[in-house]
């Protein structure tokens, strides 16, 4: 990150927090700072993510999806992806 495209942004930390941070930094040999701001890009990602996988959820057409988990014939499963049983989420829906 360039320091040009850096925002400043004054940060009170518990101090229990702030030595955590301390000692894990200097465990893999990065600043405070930069710890910090991969702390927050990860935690960001995260929400992102959720966020990106509730938007396909609110699309997804989960009678498509019943038709398609039972569906009969096609390949038989490969070895070791066999069910001994169906799990109830699999078992095909009412309509």
């Amino acid at each position: 990150m360039d320091k040009n495209d850096a925002a400043p942004y004054a940060l009170r930390l518990p101090r229990s927090l702030k030595a955590e941070v301390e000692n894990l930094s200097a465990q893999d040999g990065i600043s405070m700072n930069q710890f910090i701001v991969m702390a927050v890009a990860e935690k960001v990602s995260a929400l992102e993510v959720e966020r990106f996988f509730e938007q396909r959820r609110s699309r997804a057409n989960f009678s498509v999806l019943d038709r398609l988990l039972t569906r009969t014939g096609g390949e038989s499963p490969r070895e070791g992806d066999e069910l001994d049983e169906i799990p109830d989420w699999l078992e095909p829906r009412p309509e």
